[in-house]
């Protein structure tokens, strides 16, 4: 039965919403105020018609919008779909009874993000094709263009298609191919590959690093097995140069890298001992310790390995010490974090209420909570200001362009 509804908000995923006598529908890729037209199947309106758009409505600038399902707010005008992203921010406060400054989403222009995760399948006319899930399904939507990638990607993907050919060697194998531009070029680690019938052949091991080659890429990977390397893939942090490790972490977009770590090196300047906590290869340790000497800890062995080999290309920098340790299930306690005036943690999505509970033991004036999830870094907010610190402003960052994720900066004292 077709039902004509009006869209009154846009919920955290990003889908339009109606409230009806029935409870809420969602309908992706609508905006508020929209009245739209189509049939509700379990609470969500499908073969959706818009008849009369919002007035902030724009065109999108992908061909491929509407079924891949990577940017599901790219019709959204500039203005309000910031402040959408910034009101997710003060939505998730609120629900911890938070009340602070929430500074404008900062923006971060199209065609930069360095890090892609495409999908590879084969069709049945035998093409590898390379791309992302369609909208709420695990069907694969082939790309050709896509505007928040950094362009150097997008002329690649002829190239990686060949790359992900020789890993479709098993029926059940979805091999991803997660793409960085560093550098030194482009770094691929693959993952999604059949391993119990005995994972890669030779033969097919021999195929991606010869296709690896013809494609320049400085290393492949599997899994963060390293294939084949022609160059060290590098990166910058600061004052240094770090060897990024196969599969490691890398913050997506590097002007919201900027943003966030610049933030968090205001926040603590002026401390004489910072502590880096889940610091990856030292995307925040390198900068902090431009102003301070630096404790940098972090689950990742690779990546502590790779903060350290950067130190001695880094000028102009206080000490920096770096251990490999799970926060998780050994956080660093208020002894060990003895001394330490201020401290910045960047937990994955999770949060980090383990180590959070072990900060607010500890005497530091100054902490800063990087995070890639308002809910979670909510929740261990609360943590820290029950011990009686304050959250004087949280700085929201979409890195993740058009999509419904949102980055953030908090800045605690005491």
């Amino acid at each position: 039965m077709t039902t004509i509804l009006t869209i009154t908000r846009v919920a955290g995923q990003g889908d339009g919403v109606a409230e009806t006598p029935a409870g809420p529908v969602f309908v992706p890729l609508t905006l508020p105020g929209e009245v739209v037209r189509g049939e509700v199947r379990d609470g969500r309106l499908e073969s959706v018609e818009v008849l009369e758009p919002s007035s902030d409505r724009v065109p999108p600038l992908s061909p491929h919008y509407g079924d891949c399902g990577g940017c599901s707010l790219q019709h959204w005008a500039k203005g309000p779909y910031l402040a959408w992203k910034r009101d997710q921010v003060v939505t998730a406060l609120t629900r911890e009874r938070i009340e602070t400054e929430v500074e404008a989403t900062v923006a971060v222009p199209a065609g930069t993000r360095r890090r892609l995760a495409l999908h590879a399948r084969r069709l049945s006319d035998g093409r590898v094709v390379l791309g992302f899930k369609a909208r709420k399904s695990w069907r694969l939507v082939e790309v050709s263009e896509c505007p928040v990638a950094d362009p150097r990607l997008v002329r690649a993907f002829p190239a990686l298609a060949n790359v992900a050919a020789a890993f479709l060697e098993h029926p059940k194998s979805a091999p991803t191919l997660h793409v960085t531009w560093t550098l030194d070029g482009l770094d691929v680690d693959v993952t999604g590959v059949e391993r119990r019938s005995g994972g890669l052949s030779a033969d097919r091991r021999t195929q991606a690093v010869r296709t690896a080659a013809e494609a320049d890429l400085a290393r492949l990977s599997l899994a963060g097995e390293t294939l084949v390397m022609a160059r060290q893939p590098r990166v910058v942090f600061g004052p240094a140069t770090v060897p990024l490790p196969a599969g490691g972490f890398l913050q997506a977009v590097p002007e919201a890298e900027a943003a966030m770590v610049s933030r968090a090196v205001e926040a603590v300047r002026g401390a004489k001992k910072v502590a880096d906590l889940f610091c990856g290869a030292g995307t925040f340790t390198f900068p902090l310790a431009t102003v301070a000497s630096v404790v940098a800890a972090d689950a990742s062995a690779a990546g502590v390995a790779a903060l350290k080999a950067g130190i001695s290309t880094a000028r102009g920098t206080k000490p920096i010490s770096a251990e490999a340790r799970d926060l998780f299930r050994r956080p660093l306690t208020p002894f060990a974090l003895k001394g330490c005036e201020a401290i910045v943690f960047d937990p994955p999505r999770a949060g980090a209420i383990e180590q959070t509970a072990q900060i607010a033991g500890t005497k530091a004036g100054v902490v800063v909570g990087v995070s890639c999830n308002p809910v979670t870094f909510a929740r261990d907010a609360r943590v820290l200001i029950d011990a009686g610190f304050r959250l004087e402003r949280v700085t929201p960052v979409d890195q993740f362009l058009w999509s419904s994720h949102v980055e953030l900066v908090g800045v605690f004292g005491r």
